[in-house]
């Protein structure tokens, strides 16, 4: 699904994750959380009539395990657009 969205829901998705827009300038191997360094995860979490939820202090990202490839897409869109984050943190 993420290698479908252009440049800006790429941003908004990384954002919604991690509470930054921006990669480390090393790399995600450099991505911190609130305990320190903190890798990107993913977690089977929920079901299939939720929306994805984030963790930004962990950079993770909880997904149910939906029917289809176009569920979620369409889910993780969803998500990312309306997720109200930290204004100003970068």
């Amino acid at each position: 699904a993420v290698l479908l969205m252009d440049a800006e829901k790429r941003i908004r998705l990384l954002q919604f994750v991690t509470g930054t827009s921006r990669v480390p300038m090393n790399g995600f191997a450099e991505l911190y959380g609130s305990n320190g360094p903190q890798l990107f995860t993913i977690e089977q979490w929920g079901t299939p009539d939720k929306l994805p939820r984030a963790h930004t202090c962990f950079n993770r990202l909880d997904l149910p395990l939906y029917e289809s490839f176009e569920e979620l897409r369409e889910k993780l869109l969803m998500a990312v657009e309306n997720a109200q984050g930290f204004e100003g943190v970068d």
